[in-house]
């Protein structure tokens, strides 16, 4: 239930502090005094578009923050575990905007979205308003209305169709990843068979993409070598070069080896500096001899180069996942050439999937009309005691054969249309074709009173839904309120005497000036208030007479 509502620069309204009744609360006034103001107010603190030019003229921002009270096992609690938003059953909604059209919206002290604020708000408030597009004119809404009905056989009808659906899908996908039809599977095969031959023609081996761009590198700077390695060679080898240098100081110091252990360990060291510097100067020879390529060489490795490069663009990052895809590639051409008898086998199972799924759709249909039945013929009892005794209420289903199941989802086949006719002699037509709206009022209140124990819905709101209404009727409308209040909240706009008799709390929407300015207030008005608000809404003039007219409209409504 709405707990408490508070309004700060709304429209009229300064500021607004209104504590509502578990049960059946009516807000009156007179045109124009506010009475809209504090609904575009609920609307807006439960994710209705945000409009400044709701902020009250000289202020910046508007803000409204809404208390709400609910079951712990209720949907929008099980919505804020999933929004991972702590609470204990108390809803705490606070939404602001300024005048620059920025706003925010914090959930239980958490900021959230208008669409994640939505996902929980729908779980706690349905407004219906004179001027909207009543939630039942809708045919997909029809539809749902009537699975809550029967939720929980409905449910397990709907799991199972979703299995179904779920096998018939999967089983798609793998045909699909066969090529799908026969020319499909041909085209796949030829791309495959292009693929294989392309890769197994190229002989790659792991590593010599690196091999050849070390090979090609080594070309590219063989005369920079050429000319290192032939420089130091000449500085080594040739005559009076280093090699000559150290053979004679080696003869010089044989002559002195003998003397001292001091002179051997030099002669030993120039031995061999001269054994090292000849084998470096062969080694020299021998690389100078190894360094031998010819352009056919280069053009091959350049051409190799680019092939590899090629084939890593389409296939892979190097040559081993080049080769795996081509691993792929063969085994998939094979469950091709091999696939006749799999898809066989998967369109079988298709066929007996769409007669399971007709099956359980033609099931969930009959769950369907089984409640609509029940639930058109206890509508039509309550309209008759809202005074509309020649209406006829019925669901139209569409027909649907075996070609239909490709269009079933895990909700069935059904289309539903709720068909209305309030007149005797009058066909049955869509609702939303017929209907007036003083019998759409009527005809809603009628609905909400059957779904008031399957929506789980925690407040009703009405904004002048008894409009047009009077007499007898507004009576039953005043019970209707009372039935409905018992189980669900209610806060309604009203200017019928005998729904505000009715009220377990009535609140006074009125104007005054104050420094110069126009202000809305609300007031919960007090037992003899009451009387006197319901004095006013008779028209009579306030007198002994009138007055207990009053108190004899509200005794009768008192349990």
């Amino acid at each position: 239930m709405l707990h408490r509502l508070y309004i700060k620069n709304a429209a009229l309204i300064s500021e607004a502090d209104i504590v509502f009744d578990e049960k059946l609360n009516i807000l009156s006034g007179e045109t124009g005094s506010g009475k809209s103001v504090i609904l575009d107010s609920i609307n807006f603190v439960l994710g209705s578009k945000a409009d400044k030019s709701m902020i009250r003229y000289g202020e910046s921002e508007l803000s409204v923050r809404a208390e709400f009270v609910v079951s712990e096992e209720s949907e929008a609690v099980k919505v804020l575990n999933e929004l991972d938003i702590e609470t204990d059953g108390n809803i705490i909604i606070t939404r602001k905007i300024n005048l620059e059209g920025k706003g925010a919206i914090k959930l239980n002290g958490n900021t959230v979205t208008a669409a994640m604020l939505k996902t929980v708000t729908r779980h706690l408030v349905d407004v219906h308003g004179q001027s909207e597009h009543f939630f039942l004119l809708s045919e997909d809404n029809q539809l749902r209305v009537l699975d809550s009905l029967s939720a929980d056989s409905v449910q397990c009808v709907k799991s199972r169709l979703k299995q179904l659906i779920a096998e018939k899908r999967e089983l798609k996908r793998q045909i699909s990843e066969l090529g799908g039809n026969e020319a499909e599977r041909e085209r796949q095969l030829d791309l495959l068979n292009y693929q294989i031959n392309e890769i197994d023609g190229a002989n790659l081996k792991i590593g010599e993409f690196d091999e050849l761009r070390e090979r090609q590198y080594l070309i590219s700077n063989t005369e920079k070598i050429l000319s290192a390695l032939s420089l130091s060679r000449s500085v080594l080898s040739d005559d009076g070069g280093c090699i000559d240098g150290i053979s004679t100081a080696k003869h010089n110091l044989s002559s002195i080896a003998g003397i001292s252990n001091a002179y051997s360990q030099l002669y030993d060291r120039i031995e061999a500096l001269s054994v090292e510097a000849s084998d470096l100067s062969e080694t020299i020879a021998d690389l100078m001899d190894e360094l031998s390529f010819d352009d056919r060489e280069a053009q091959e490795i350049d051409e190799r180069i680019t092939l590899i490069k090629s084939l890593k663009k389409k296939y892979g990052a190097d040559e081993r996942e080049i080769i795996e895809f081509c691993e792929k590639a063969k085994s998939k051409a094979e469950q091709l050439i091999n696939s006749a008898s799999f898809i066989e086998k998967c369109n079988k199972k298709i066929n007996e999937c769409d007669k399971k799924i007709f099956a359980v759709c033609k099931e969930l249909t009959a769950i369907r009309k089984d409640c609509a039945k029940k639930f058109c013929g206890s509508v039509i009892d309550e309209l008759k005691s809202l005074n509309i005794p020649d209406a006829k209420f019925s669901v139209a289903f569409n027909d649907y054969d075996e070609s239909c199941v490709d269009l079933a989802t895990a909700n069935g086949a059904d289309s539903v249309s709720f068909e209305f006719s309030a007149n005797k002699g009058e066909p049955l037509k869509p609702l939303n074709k017929v209907i007036s709206g003083g019998e759409m009022s009527r005809f809603m209140l009628a609905v909400k009173t059957r779904l008031k124990d399957v929506n789980g819905i925690s407040t009703y709101i009405f904004d002048e839904i008894d409009a047009g209404i009077s007499g007898f009727t507004a009576k039953t409308v005043a019970e209707k309120f009372i039935k409905i209040s018992n189980e669900t909240q209610i806060l309604a706009v009203s200017h019928l005497p005998q729904v505000c008799a009715a009220s377990d709390a009535q609140f006074l929407i009125y104007k005054e000036e104050e420094n110069g300015k126009t202000l809305t207030r609300v007031k919960r008005l007090s037992e003899d208030s009451k009387i006197e608000e319901i004095v006013r809404l008779t028209g009579s003039v306030d007198s002994s007479a009138a007055r207990q007219h009053a108190i004899e409209l509200i005794n009768q409504f008192k349990k």
